[in-house]
Parts: structure tokens; sequence; C-alpha cells
């Protein structure tokens, strides 16, 4: 819903702030005074086209500004249009283009006249409004469209041509070979052999450095006998009791240490087979660290998804097979929710099409024949709405109809047969040619509308106006040799005053008064049809 609407420099209205509320406002003023620049403000607020005219003259730019609220969210949206270059799009205060923008509108505005922001006349929006009226069960064609869909997928995945899927089981065949050959035994397996290979290489330095300290520990008067002698020297001395015991733990520890020491240095042997063997190990596992994966872990699921994808191809042609069946069954499954959904809409077609054409009676097309066309092919995808207005005419789709008010009048029409739309729909000459009793069908049926959406209509009927909930009045002001619009909401006694200017032109009559009175007085007492 447009809650507010701001204004600088467009056209003749030099700055306007309008403040909008539910149901039906209509939208008045004499001809020229600006009403239609506030459609086309509106317009420009959800994605349409900006043209460097709309400035005001010896200004810089145009600003529009309009507070929605949609699905409970609030956005505020701005247009700038320049006096010379491109316009600019902002959605809550950030940079947007004009596709946010119509993207935003085209959920929540719909303009029906003379503009081309009218969401009814695209064929996808009319095919949604079909399945809306007939209650179109779409569910099943989903489904089935989604199962034909992923069996289709995986026969993709199974490899297209027999050339190229050849050609993808010799190199996994080969990969697979590879890997089973080399037998990883573990993730770490290159730290494991990083480790021994050091080992290896430096045995005689090791072997070395092991007699060295085992010298440092056993020899006369090294470490295990300056232990030895001290402990004998302190032991059963009273006042040494505490240390004899730590001395006789470091006795033992050395004795442990020396044996430990002894047995690793005797088993470290220069072994060149071996030392050949991890060098030559290590060089295959970095080989294969380069061709399928940074770590082991990465070659090892390498490994196991290459055989599954082997598999899988090796039994091509029974899997095959068996999609080739799943697919036949699908297709089956698929025509048939289509040819469902074909059926519902072909009959729905014609009693929403029957119900527009009734509503166009009424609204001053007493000639107008409405048609709903869907494509032969189901699920009929293809929906066009036709009209034509006049007696010889020939049925057109809506997007070629060339009177904006016959048009506006299609659309309400259609509004009123249609659950759903938009919550704020936009009418500009939705009353041209129309008078009389045709008026009071426009307005009321307006007003009807208005019960469920948000709905501004630019009129100048009285019959319609004085069937709105509010009416603001545009007036054209000229001072200073600059000519000024403005628009302000009206009640009581200006509301009576508008409507009875609407009737009788600037002679404000008592009899033009108590006509106006009279029928706004009609509004408050009964509802609308």
């Amino acid at each position: 819903m447009l809650n507010e609407l701001h204004i600088e420099s467009l056209g003749v209205i030099d700055t306007l702030d309008l403040v909008l509320g539910t149901g039906l406002t209509a939208l008045t003023g004499e001809t020229g005074a600006g009403k239609t620049m506030l459609v086309e403000a509106i317009s420009l607020l959800v994605g349409g086209r900006a043209d460097s005219t709309m400035v005001r003259p010896n200004c810089a730019e145009a600003r529009v500004e309009g507070r929605f609220v949609v699905d409970g969210e609030e956005y505020i949206v701005a247009r700038v249009i320049p006096a010379d270059g491109r316009s600019r799009a902002y959605i809550n205060g950030r940079l947007a283009t004009v596709g946010n923008l119509a993207e935003l509108g085209e959920g929540s505005v719909d303009l029906h006249g003379q503009h081309a922001h009218q969401s009814l006349l695209s064929g996808r929006n009319q095919r949604e409004a079909l399945d809306r009226f007939c209650h179109t069960d779409l569910e099943p064609l989903h489904h089935a469209r989604a199962a034909l869909a992923e069996i289709d997928s995986a026969l993709a995945a199974l490899g297209g041509d027999s050339k190229s899927r050849e050609r993808e089981l010799d190199l996994l065949r080969f990969q697979v070979g590879e890997l089973a050959d080399a037998a990883i035994t573990a993730v770490d397996e290159d730290l494991l052999l990083d480790g021994e290979l050091d080992v290896l290489a430096r045995a005689v330095e090791y072997r070395e450095m092991g007699a060295v300290a085992l010298a440092a520990l056993t020899d006369d008067d090294r470490a295990v006998d300056g232990v030895g002698a001290a402990l004998h020297a302190i032991s059963g001395r009273a006042p040494y009791a505490q240390l004899e015991e730590q001395l006789r733990a470091v006795v033992a520890e050395l004795a442990d240490v020396t044996a430990e020491l002894r047995v690793r240095a005797d088993s470290i042997e220069e072994n060149p087979h071996r030392l050949a063997e991890v060098r030559e190990r290590l060089q295959l596992l970095r080989d294969l660290r380069r061709k399928y994966g940074e770590t082991l872990a990465d070659v090892i699921a390498f490994h196991a998804d290459a055989q599954e994808r082997l598999s899988v191809l090796e039994g091509y042609e029974q899997r095959v097979a068996e999609l080739e069946r799943d697919r036949a069954q699908a297709q089956v499954a698929e025509r048939a929710a289509a040819a469902v959904v074909g059926a519902a809409r072909r009959r729905g077609a014609d009693a929403l099409a029957e119900s527009v054409q009734r509503h166009l009676h009424e609204l001053a097309m007493p000639n107008a024949k409405v048609a709903i066309v869907v494509g032969d092919d189901d699920p009929g995808d293809d929906v066009a709405f036709l009209l034509a207005a006049n007696p010889g005419s020939p049925l057109l789709p809506l997007a070629r109809v060339a009177s904006g008010g016959e048009l506006a009048r299609a659309m309400l029409a259609l509004r009123l047969v249609l659950t759903e739309a938009p919550e704020t729909l936009v009418f500009d000459e939705v009353d041209a040619g129309v008078g009389g009793a045709a008026a009071v069908a426009v307005g009321r049926n307006l007003a009807a509308l208005g019960e469920r959406h948000q709905v501004l209509v630019v009129t100048h009927l009285a019959q319609v106006a004085a069937l709105a909930q509010s009416q603001v009045v545009v007036a054209k002001h000229v001072a200073d040799g600059q000519t000024r619009a403005t628009a302000r909401a009206v009640a009581g006694d200006e509301r009576v005053d508008e409507v009875a200017r609407m009737l009788s032109g600037d002679e404000l009559g008592e009899s033009a008064r108590r006509h106006a009175s009279d029928l706004l007085g009609e509004r408050r007492g009964s509802r609308p049809l």
C-alpha cells in the first residue's frame, strides 16, 4: 500500500506532499490541473519510463518519493530525473536499479489507463489469474515435471555419447588401478616415512651420537659412577635421609636410560636397500598428491569417488535401461497431469470471460466481447485475454486495445472478478466517455474494489467521486508568471463544493450543492455493489 507521496519539480508540480489511506480515493480537479502527473509520479516509483521533459522548467531535476508498506515491511522508494542525464533510483536510501523498483512494484501496485505498468497485460500474469479464478491444482503437474527432470538429470550424469563415455572409462580405470596398486596404508603414511627416512639417511651419525651419550654415562668416573659414589657417601647418614632416597631414584633412572640408550644405538643400522625403498615410496606418494589431492586424505577420498563413478559407468547399459523405463512412466504421468490442468484452464476460461464481459456491460461498454484463449497443447500455458470493445471490432489482446479508457474499464472488470490483485490499484481514464447510470456503475464497482484494495482513481465524474471513501483535489495556480499544482484532501463542505463544481462547472449554485450533498449522502447511506 502507498502511504505517502512526495513530489518535487515534476511538470506543473513544484512541491507536493500527499498522505493516502485505504479504500477508494478519488483524484479530482479541472482538466490540466495535474491529476495525471500524480499517476505519472506513482508510475516512476514502480519502474515506469522517465523522461527529462517531465522536469519542471528551470529546475535541475525532479524527485519523487513514496512510502510503501509491502507484506508488513516498510520501503522508502525514490526516483530522481535530472534535466540532463539518466534517472536514478533508490530503495531505503540505497542506490537501486529501475528493475529493482519494477520488481518491488509488481506485487504491490498496478496502474490501469494510459500507462504501461499493468501486470495483467503479460501472458504469464494472465495465466496465473486464470488459474486463481478456476482454482487450478498445479501441484500434480509440478511433481510430475520435477520427477521427469530428475530422471533426465540422472541420464545426463551417466555420460553423453559412447566415445566420451569410453574415454572417461579408460581414465577412471587407470586412476583406480594406479591408486589400488599404491595401496596407501594410512592418511599419515607419508609423515611416518619421512621420520624413517631421516633415521636411515643419518644412521652412522645417530649411532655415533648414541655411543658418545652411552660413554658419558657408563665409562669410569662418569655419570653412573659419580652418582653411585655420592649415594655411598651419604647412605645411612641421618641428615641426608631424604637426599639418599632421591639419589637411589636417580641411580634407578640412570640404569633404565642407559639400558634403553644401548638398545636404541644398537638397533640403528645402515640399510641402503630400505633407504632406497623409503625414498621410492615417498616419491610415489608425492606424485599421487600432485595428481589427486593436497593430502593423502584427499587422495584416498578421490579413490573412493573414482571407484563409485567407475561402477556407475560400467553398469551403464543396465542403468540406462532402468532410467529410460522410469522416464517413459514419468512422461505418461506428466502428460496426464498436463491434460488435467489444460482441461481445467479451458473450462475456467469461458466462465471468466463471461463474468468479465458482464461487468463490462455494466461499465458503459454494452457491446464489449471478451474471450480467453488457452493454447491447444496441454497444459495450455499459452493464455491470452482478448477484447473487442465495439461492434464489428476484432477480438484483440488487451495490450493492443487502443483506448486508455476502454482498457482501464477492462482491467476494472477483471479486478472485480479476480480475488487476488496488488494491494494498490490506480485507474486513470476509467470513466472516459461515461455518464449517467453507467457512471454510477463505474463508481460503485470501484468502491466495491476499494473494500479489498487501496484504489486511486483519476475522475471527472461527480458520481464516481462521490462514491469514494476520500477525495483529493488537484488545483493549478499561476503566481509570478509560474504555474504550480497543489493537491490536498477535502472533506465536509469543501468536498461538497468540489463535487458541486464537477456537476456544474465554476457556477456553484445552491442546486448544484444540494445535488452534490445528495450524492455524498447516498455514499454514506449505502454500501457499494
